[in-house]
């Protein structure tokens, strides 16, 4: 049964740094796009990056372009988000997931296979 596992949130002062990781297990990803999403209390849940399995294509939503970066190690069955110049409204649990496509997806609907999330909590 396919598994991702997200880790690496926490609690971080504005203008801080987190990286959260997601390992993948028992499937075969070869060709598998993956994305980070995030859901805030109260809101719904958006995108926020996508990266292609091989030749690294990568989808950033306009919020976060410039201050996080997605990144994957194929050997490691893991993809990293990481965030930089936090602010509190980057507040949320984060999710990655995972689809058998081509492309770098920004729809949430595209992805087959999804996290538990990681909880990351930016104060001001």
């Amino acid at each position: 049964q396919v598994q991702l596992v997200e880790s690496g949130g926490g609690l971080v002062q504005a203008g801080g740094s987190l990286r959260l990781s997601c390992t993948y297990f028992d499937g075969v990803f070869d060709s598998y796009a993956m994305a980070w999403f995030r859901q805030a209390p109260g809101k719904e849940r958006e995108f926020v990056a996508a990266i292609t399995w091989s030749d690294l294509r990568i989808n950033y939503s306009d919020f976060v372009k410039g201050r996080f970066t997605i990144s994957r190690d194929n050997a490691k069955n893991t993809v990293y988000l990481q965030m930089n110049s936090l602010k509190p409204e980057d507040t949320a649990v984060y999710q990655c997931a995972a689809a058998p496509m081509a492309e770098p997806g920004v729809k949430a609907y595209e992805y087959t296979y999804w996290g538990q999330g990681t909880q990351v909590t930016v104060s001001s």
